[in-house]
């Protein structure tokens, strides 16, 4: 078997390439919009990308299935719940899927809806013979630590307490009913707002889990659902977007996208058009000068995320991005789904000192000076 975890930082998004090295025939599960990668590694290992599965609808970011299937013809795979605008494979509670051979490496679906209604987990047996899988890829039902929200208003049409007895039966019937061996592959880890208590370990056990994670005791459907929905933080508002957007058939994003890099004067007249300045350079940077009107949100850290929060998914958008990260702050943005990024301003400093009536300085106070003033 040909097992890859594929990690993003900024989102705390995981996918997978599952792979069999007979036959070398392989699944993607829960890609990303940029695919380059996939198809890079697929490439490079001899592998054809046979099916794309997606856990549920995700509501934090926008899935690649779309562009994997335009770029490999590959069939795209939804628990049998599911509705969408683009044909779907339905994976029907049991079903298996092999990549190989009788004895070659086998998927299984099994239904796991809460966090939302059509949510599947894909068990994955290195041999179809084999009697315990070698992990299970949990997708936003079970995590290391805690397990997924059902309260997201992206599950339109139902309530967060007829998902969380769904998510209960999912997690305390279903999930640990497999055996303690059982490797647990989730689809989010620590930072990602699908939960309140995610671990930054990315792999985890069945055992573990069972051990560790609260959510994961034994306890009766009330005492799940009071201490589920307790405390959870507010869901970014782009997540509706996302999940609405992710059963459209909606424009692909073609491989290799880039961003152009704009004049002053090509900068000004978008800003003048109605373009909002997204300045993703450090916040020190930023404080000592920026453009007026400028929104800061930094390049390190969750920036995709917080850019939901602070723009519309309809804004075009303008990047002064730190040099030589402009494409990549173009990529993670377009990764929610944001795809109305004019260009990057060529030489921001350049321009900035070239104009001085259109920069701003942050206004900063000491701690004391902060106490006077709120006193």
């Amino acid at each position: 078997m040909i097992f890859t975890q594929y990690y993003l930082d900024c989102l705390s998004q995981a996918s997978y390439l599952v792979a069999d090295e007979d036959s070398r025939k392989a699944v993607i599960v829960d890609p990303r919009r940029d695919v380059e990668e996939y198809l890079a590694d697929a490439r490079e290992l001899g592998l054809t990308i046979v099916g794309v599965i997606n856990t549920h609808f995700h509501a934090d970011f926008l899935s690649g299935h779309l562009e994997l299937a335009k770029a490999t013809g590959a069939w795209i795979g939804y628990g049998d719940a599911a509705t969408a605008e683009f044909e779907i494979r339905a994976l029907h509670d049991g079903e298996r899927i092999p990549l190989g051979g009788p004895d070659g490496v086998t998927l299984e679906i099994m239904a796991t809806p809460g966090h939302t209604p059509e949510s599947i987990s894909v068990l994955v047996f290195e041999h179809g013979t084999d009697e315990v899988a070698h992990g299970v890829l949990t997708g936003d039902a079970l995590f290391i630590g805690d397990v997924g929200r059902p309260d997201l208003l992206a599950s339109i049409g139902h309530t967060a307490e007829e998902l969380g007895r769904m998510l209960h039966d999912s997690v305390q019937r279903k999930l640990m009913g497999l055996p303690d061996a059982v490797r647990v592959f989730p689809a989010h880890g620590a930072g990602s707002a699908c939960g309140k208590n995610l671990s930054t370990e990315r792999q985890s056990t069945i055992g573990e889990q069972r051990r560790s994670n609260y959510a994961c005791r034994p306890m009766d459907v009330d005492a799940f659902l009071a201490v589920v929905t307790e405390g959870q933080p507010s869901a970014p508002g782009y997540f509706v977007y996302d999940a609405t957007l992710n059963r459209q058939d909606r424009q692909l994003r073609e491989l290799d996208t880039t961003v152009p890099a704009l004049s002053w004067e090509e900068f000004e007249h978008e800003v003048a058009l109605g373009a909002r300045i997204h300045d993703a350079r450090d916040p020190q940077e930023f404080a000592a000068g920026h453009l007026a009107g400028a929104i800061n949100v930094p390049a390190d850290g969750r920036m995709a995320e917080t850019v939901g929060m602070v723009f519309a998914p309809t804004d075009r958008i303008v990047l002064i991005a730190p040099e030589g990260l402009e494409q990549q702050v173009a990529t993670r943005i377009a990764r929610i789904g944001f795809d109305h990024v004019v260009g990057h301003l060529a030489d921001p400093e350049g321009a900035m000192a070239a104009h001085p009536d259109q920069v701003a300085r942050a206004s900063r106070l000491t701690v004391e000076q902060a106490d006077e003033a709120i006193a």
